[in-house]
């Protein structure tokens, strides 16, 4: 029997991770579980980035493997972990009969999108190892190793393993975890070795992992699949026949004739239910989603703020709430994080605030059940716009960035104030033209809507309504889309309509078109040209926003690199 061990681990909390892993192996130990697998890089957590460049780190997680590996006496334990031997591998060890019992260092190093595993880690040269566990012959991979058609999973295969144990820390985008389950069951199903995928959880800075662990009949089927965006261990009992030369049947060249050798390191038996009855397995969540869709990217958001809170030790959050579309998401996201008491919702209206977005803002934070503060802004606005006075022209985006900027300074106060993390409300359309005030409405600590699209706000927000009891008041989705920074303004008194702005930064951010590939596609190559001249002028602006929660696979950030001095244009 495997257990797949789903956890939400801690990067750098070296002794918290283990306790999590210790208590999971204790109870293994009582239900009688042969097998552990626990996640990528258990005892460091996932990306531990430029701590790997730490010796005392790497020490100490090693330590901390031989103290599980004491642990481990009627349980085997697949545990991942820093390995060092005149350079460091990204590695997993077999942890039984209270020690180590073999190791395997991950042999496909990814450096690419968010990965930068070669700047850290040098590849593994060896095939995985097989181990004979209470008579299954079972090999090991690590992530990326089961990609590749010949990677660890086949070579697992071709040395006699029924079972292979995937490590992971895959993170979360749109789609990913359909697309895990249909490549693994074609390595599954083409060597003819049963799966058990095991994968993180939780929030890491801009990294939200999701779970969504799985195991494989030989033939590719699901047999056993996790829930998504939580802690879960699955358990799973797969029935092995050992009928490894069936193999032939999906290999009739005989291509493993010669490589088809059994190399057994170890043979253990463990656990105290040898010779029960098999339990059965069933699928107990539902198939993955292949496209967007917004119960799973919220979960995703909610996730990713919880843990970037609470990770980061702070008592609750902060929220500007202008009575928008973007403002009432992100509170909502918060709210489902966090606890209403964990909230503070804050407007801080203008001479230019409607009173119809006061009153909005009100209802929402009435029907979110979070306390709400009001402050107005115009006794620092009309100070600042008389100290200025005189030295520089206030009109026009002056004053406007201003306006924001005091905000901005009230929200970093009540941060100072209560120790609560401010959260900023601007989405990825937004950023991405330069439509944010710098030091104004992106100072916070983290961006909960920084990779969605206005488009996909809209979305969210009406899923939100939909089937969280209206939320959101109604005037508030329909209203147009206004920054409230001068009589009247409207966004597209500046953008072009959301709905044409997000198609055009689709095919420039997210496909990395060219303007003449936008025309192509039946866009106005001028616009194209004016809305990539904003992309590329709001680089610095990025550069200096808060992290946030990555969905899609061209994030800005990590994903997406680009130099902040750039003349090219397409």
């Amino acid at each position: 029997m495997v257990q797949a061990a789903q956890l939400n681990l801690t990067v750098g909390a070296i002794e918290r991770n283990v306790d999590a892993a210790a208590r999971v192996l204790e109870g293994a130990r009582r239900d009688e579980v042969d097998v552990v697998v626990f996640p990528e890089l258990t005892l460091t957590g996932y990306p531990p980035e430029d701590l790997l460049l730490k010796p005392a780190f790497v020490e100490a997680q090693r330590r901390a493997l031989d103290e599980l590996a004491a642990m481990c006496h009627d349980v085997v334990g697949v545990v991942g972990f820093v390995d060092e031997e005149h350079d460091l591998y990204n590695a997993v060890a077999l942890l039984a009969e209270g020690r180590v019992q073999c190791v395997y260092r991950k042999q496909l190093l990814p450096n690419y999108t968010v990965f930068d595993e070669a700047r850290y880690f040098r590849p593994g040269r060896l095939a995985p190892p097989v181990v004979g566990i209470n008579g299954v012959r079972v090999g090991v991979a690590i992530c990326e190793d089961a990609w590749a058609p010949s990677g660890a999973i086949s070579q697992a295969a071709r040395r006699g393993a029924e079972l292979v144990l995937v490590v992971n820390a895959s993170p979360y985008e749109v789609g990913r975890q359909a697309m895990r389950e249909q490549l693994l069951a074609v390595r599954s199903s083409d060597a003819h070795v049963a799966v058990c995928y095991v994968n993180l959880v939780g929030g890491q800075d801009e990294l939200v992992f999701d779970g969504g662990s799985f195991a494989l009949s030989a033939s590719g089927e699901v047999l056993a699949r996790a829930h998504r965006f939580r802690e879960e261990l699955l358990t799973v009992d797969l029935e092995l026949r050992g009928d490894q030369y069936r193999r032939r049947l999906v290999d009739p060249r005989g291509a493993y004739e010669e490589e088809l050798r059994p190399e057994v390191v170890a043979d253990l038996a463990v656990g105290t239910g040898r010779g029960r009855a098999p339990r059965p397995a069933g699928v107990v969540a539902p198939p993955p989603p292949s496209s967007f869709d917004p119960e799973e990217v919220y979960a995703a958001l909610v996730l990713a703020t919880r843990d970037y809170v609470h990770k980061a030790g702070a008592p609750g959050a902060l929220v500007a709430v202008s009575g928008g579309i973007d403002s009432a998401l992100v509170a909502c996201i918060a709210v489902d994080a966090l606890g209403a008491e964990a909230v503070d919702l804050v407007a801080l209206p203008s001479r230019y605030s409607s009173a119809g977005s006061v009153l909005d803002a009100r209802e929402l934070a009435q029907r979110l059940g979070a306390p709400l503060r009001e402050i107005s802004i115009e006794p620092a606005h009309a100070a600042l716009l008389a100290l200025l006075r005189g030295h520089v022209a206030t009109e026009g985006v002056v004053e406007e960035n201003l306006q924001s900027r005091i905000r901005g300074t009230i929200m970093m106060a009540l941060s100072n104030a209560t120790g609560r993390l401010v959260l900023t409300t601007g989405n990825k359309s937004e950023l991405a033209v330069g439509f944010a005030t710098l030091y104004g409405d992106m100072a916070g600590g983290f961006a909960v809507i920084k990779d969605l699209y206005k488009d996909q706000v809209y979305t969210l927000a009406r899923w939100v309504n939909e089937t969280r009891g209206a939320r959101i008041p109604s005037s508030i989705l329909t209203k147009p889309p206004s920054a409230e920074l001068r009589p009247g303004q409207l966004d597209t008194d500046t953008l072009p309509p959301y709905e044409v702005l997000d198609r055009v930064l689709r095919l420039l951010v997210d496909e990395d078109r060219s303007t003449e590939e936008c025309e192509g596609v039946g866009v106005d190559r001028r616009l194209a040209q004016q809305i990539e001249s904003m992309v590329d002028a709001a680089e610095y602006k990025r550069r200096q926003s808060p992290v946030g929660p990555r969905i899609s696979e061209r994030a800005f950030g990590k994903d997406r690199r680009m130099p902040i001095i750039n003349r090219w244009r397409s």
